[in-house]
């Protein structure tokens, strides 16, 4: 059966990707209908940009799946809690349900408002949040 953690576990695999490419390693992916319409990691470095967080790359590609802006019957599980440039982007989007692994108490956006989400997403968090924490921590690490 496909779960939360069956989707988080994809997100985990694109984190490990954003880990592998020395990017912050932040993984996502929007389902809907109960497949993964889109995958996406952070490029911030690879792009030099700093919005190329993995949430705005995949609001992008669903987007151009979906051939609209509103993601508003779509999930999001991303691994580590969207910052609130990112949860702006989603509450624009319309999206459905966030879901997400590790959250972030220095930018997460529920530190600053949960209000820029859309009034209809609900938000779940703490799935896998070990294993999405673990792969934070080994990065940083091996930054130090």
């Amino acid at each position: 059966m496909l779960d939360d953690n069956y989707f988080m576990r994809q997100a985990l695999q694109e984190a490990q990707k954003a880990f592998d490419a020395d990017e912050v390693p932040i993984g996502a992916v929007i389902v809907a209908d109960g497949r993964v319409i889109a995958r996406a990691h952070n490029l911030v470095e690879t792009l030099n940009d700093t919005t190329a967080h993995a949430e705005m790359q995949a609001i992008t590609s669903a987007s151009d799946v979906l051939g609209g802006k509103y993601l508003s019957k779509c999930t999001l599980y991303v691994t580590v809690e969207p910052c609130p440039m990112c949860a702006g982007a989603l509450g624009w989007a319309q999206i459905s349900r966030i879901v997400y692994g590790a959250g972030d108490n220095k930018r997460g956006f529920s530190k600053y408002s949960t209000n820029v989400l859309h009034p209809k997403t609900t938000l779940t968090s703490g799935i896998m949040e070990e294993e999405c924490s673990e792969i934070m921590k080994r990065f940083f690490e091996k930054k130090r």
